[in-house]
């Protein structure tokens, strides 16, 4: 199979398996919400369950990354299949990213996760990885920071 469909396969593959996460992720957040501890343990689990799959899809998209890099813009341009895919799983991705948020922020507010669990202090700054971003991806030839925003 050339390198082009076993990307489109692949694609869809993880595609179908942030869906799967994505409901999961919401399974969990209706458990908390409602205060379900039993069901929430089990969606949790269910969820854990699926992360093994996750990380065989993730090498697999990273091995693809190469071949797709190594394409000129003007060719990768033309695949608009491939590039409508990555488009929906980044889509997907970012919403399971601020699901997964504010199933943390629930569960410490119900003090469901242990101290040294707790995320650091930056992740509570509403632009802070935005503020990452600008630093580290200017597009000046010298990388100025950006001053940090204090809530």
């Amino acid at each position: 199979m050339n390198p082009e469909n076993q990307m489109v396969l692949d694609l869809r593959s993880h595609l179908s398996l942030n869906t799967d996460l994505l409901e999961h992720l919401a399974q969990e957040s209706q458990c908390l919400r409602q205060l379900d501890s039993a069901q929430f343990t089990s969606a949790a689990e269910a969820r854990r369950k699926v992360l093994p799959r996750l990380e065989d899809a993730l090498q697999r998209i990273r091995n693809h990354r190469n071949y797709w890099l190594s394409l000129s813009p003007e060719l990768r341009s033309t695949k608009h299949e491939i590039r409508d895919l990555l488009r929906q799983n980044q889509d997907l991705i970012m919403r399971m990213i601020i699901l997964d948020r504010e199933n943390e922020q629930l569960l410490l507010r119900r003090g469901l996760i242990p101290s040294k669990h707790l995320p650091p202090v930056q992740r509570q700054r509403p632009h802070y990885v935005a503020s990452l971003y600008q630093r580290h991806h200017s597009t000046g030839s010298t990388s100025q920071p950006v001053p940090d925003e204090t809530p």
